[in-house]
Parts: C-alpha cells; sequence; structure tokens
C-alpha cells in the first residue's frame, strides 16, 4: 500500500506478462528414469502468464495475503536421444509435444517489521499449495507425472517511496530443504495513476524443484510482467 494515502482494508493486484524458462529439466521416475530438457524440447520462450494477489489488512501492522498463479503451457519439438518416462521409452528424432503445469496457490500471514515515511518492510510465512504436472506425447503414446503437495515458505514483501507518485515494490517467498527448493522474487515499478489505483511494471524469477525418488524437476521461469493495483 502507498505510505501517503490512509490505509484502506483491501488491496487487489493482477499481473499479466510473458515468461521465459532459461532451465527446466526433469527425471521422472527420480530414480530410474532418463534426465531431459523441457526447455529444448518445448523451447525458451513464448509463453504467458497471470497471476491475481489480494492483500488484506487484518490491523495496523498486520495481515494475510492470498495469491492465485496458474502456470502452464506445452511445445513440440524431438529427442535427441531416447527418453525414459514414467516407465516409457520415448524415441529419439520423432516429432513430441511436452507440457508442463506449476500452478501455485499461497495464503501468506505478514507483520510489519520496519515503517518509516519512505520505507515499509513486512516479514512473515507462506503455505504453498503446489500443483504440478509433467507430460509427454509422441504419436498415441501419452504419459504424465503429477504432483500435488503444500510447502511451507517465508514470506517478505517490501516498499520504498522514491516520489509522490513513484514507488518499488519488493515481494519474495522462499525456502531451501534437504528435499528441494523454492524462490519466488519479484521487484515491481509502481506508479499512481489515482489515490486508490496504480500501474505496475516488473520482473519475477521462479527457481526450485525437488529431487526424490518419484520425481527430479528443476526449473528456472522469469517473467515481465504489468499489472494494476486497486486498493478497496
Amino acid at each position: 500500500m502507498s505510505m501517503d494515502i490512509p490505509p484502506l482494508t483491501t488491496t487487489i493486484h493482477l499481473e499479466l506478462g510473458s515468461v521465459r524458462q532459461p532451465y527446466n529439466s526433469a527425471r521422472i521416475f527420480g530414480d530410474t528414469g532418463t534426465k531431459f530438457s523441457l526447455r529444448n524440447l518445448m523451447g525458451e520462450s513464448g509463453f504467458h502468464f497471470g497471476r491475481v494477489t489480494v492483500l488484506h489488512k487484518l490491523s495496523a501492522n498486520q495481515g494475510l495475503r492470498l495469491m492465485l498463479a496458474p502456470l502452464s503451457y506445452s511445445g513440440a519439438g524431438q529427442f535427441a536421444a531416447p527418453v525414459r518416462f514414467q516407465d516409457t521409452t520415448f524415441s529419439a528424432n520423432a516429432p513430441t509435444t511436452g507440457s508442463y503445469m506449476f500452478n501455485s496457490y499461497r495464503v501468506s500471514y505478514w507483520s510489519t517489521v520496519h515503517q518509516n515515511k519512505k520505507e515499509i518492510l513486512r516479514v512473515g510465512g507462506t503455505l504453498k499449495v503446489r500443483d504440478a504436472r509433467i507430460a509427454l506425447r509422441q504419436g498415441g503414446t501419452y504419459k504424465e507425472s503429477y504432483n500435488l503437495g503444500v510447502v511451507p515458505l517465508v514470506y517478505l514483501s517490501g516498499e520504498r517511496k522514491l516520489s509522490e507518485r513513484w514507488k518499488l515494490l519488493l515481494d519474495a517467498d522462499g525456502l531451501a530443504a534437504p528435499q528441494g527448493r523454492a524462490f519466488d522474487i519479484s521487484l515491481l515499478l509502481a506508479h499512481r495513476l489515482a489515490p486508490k489505483t496504480d500501474v505496475t511494471l516488473g520482473v519475477r524469477t521462479l527457481e526450485g524443484g525437488a529431487d526424490n525418488e518419484r520425481v527430479y524437476n528443476f526449473a528456472r521461469l522469469d517473467y515481465l510482467s504489468v499489472g494494476l493495483i486497486q486498493r478497496l
């Protein structure tokens, strides 16, 4: 929220943009499959995304965040060598379609730990529901790996006022453990159009994955977004 207008109860942030995958490697099953690159199969960029974030203040210094961040895309290519996926072998040099889904639904609790006329820093915790799928299709053969789980993360957000109408926004979730890691970090430039309305332009990086007997998948996704913030 802006630091020079009266505090409001709820803020809605809508984002749209494009996403590219500098790397996205998978091995299914995690201990018996063939490691392959979804980036090489589907391409690096050209995918689109949208997400909705709702911030609701519980008090002057505490609040909740709800985020809905669906993401899915697909692309076609060929494997340079045979790939063992879900106990099925996909041939080399044959048309193959890959699909990747990584929907993220999060609820966070935050508390303000620092605030002055120019800066706000909030710290909290997030419960993330991960709804993920990797699928391959080659001719009449189709196999997929689906994973649904809950992941705890550390939440951090901040604001830095640049002028009467401009500010920088930081929003981040992240945690690392022996089973894997997840980091989602964004930096946005916001411009106030009206007392209750901002437009945003920013970048976001989502990085992480898991390594276990069922699945190996580590990816980095880079986002470029435009958005609208509406305070209610």
